[in-house]
C-alpha cells in the first residue's frame, strides 16, 4: 500500500471511532437544570429535542406531580418517540410542536427517558427535599 492508501484507511478507522464513542461513549452534560413548580403545585420543566435533549437531566421534587413539556425542534425520526420505561411512558412527539408528558408524584430516584432507537438520552434525577 502506498501512503495515500494508508491515509484513507486510517481516516475511515478514526471516523467509525469517533461514531461509535460520540453515540455510545461520550459522557452527557452532566449539569441538572431543576423544574419549577407553578402555580399549581405541578412542577414543570421544557425540554428541547434537537438532535438530542436539552437539558438532559432534569431534576425533580419526590412526591410532587410533574410535568414535562417536549419541545421537537426537527423531523428526524429518530426523536419522534419519547420512552420512559421505568414509568412505562411511551409518547409520540410531532415534529416542531411541543408535547407535554404528565408524570404522578414519584420516589426519589433516577429515571431515564430515550428516544424510540434508544439513542437520545436523558434523565429525570429525583430527590427528596
Amino acid at each position: 500500500m502506498d501512503v495515500s492508501e494508508v491515509a484513507v484507511v486510517a481516516g475511515g478507522v478514526a471516523a467509525i471511532g469517533w461514531v461509535n464513542w460520540y453515540f455510545f461513549l461520550a459522557e452527557r452534560r452532566k449539569a441538572a437544570v431543576a423544574a419549577k413548580v407553578g402555580a399549581t403545585g405541578v412542577q414543570q420543566a421544557v425540554i428541547r429535542v434537537e438532535g438530542g435533549y436539552s437539558p438532559a437531566r432534569v431534576r425533580l421534587r419526590a412526591g410532587q406531580p410533574a410535568r414535562l413539556v417536549f419541545d421537537r425542534r426537527e423531523d428526524s425520526s429518530c426523536s419522534e418517540e419519547v420512552v420512559i420505561p421505568d414509568l412505562g411512558i411511551r409518547r409520540f412527539l410531532p415534529a416542531h410542536q411541543r408535547t407535554g408528558v404528565d408524570l404522578p408524584a414519584q420516589r426519589a430516584g433516577t429515571y431515564e427517558f430515550t428516544c424510540g432507537m434508544g439513542m437520545l438520552r436523558g434523565s429525570l434525577v429525583v430527590e427528596e427535599e
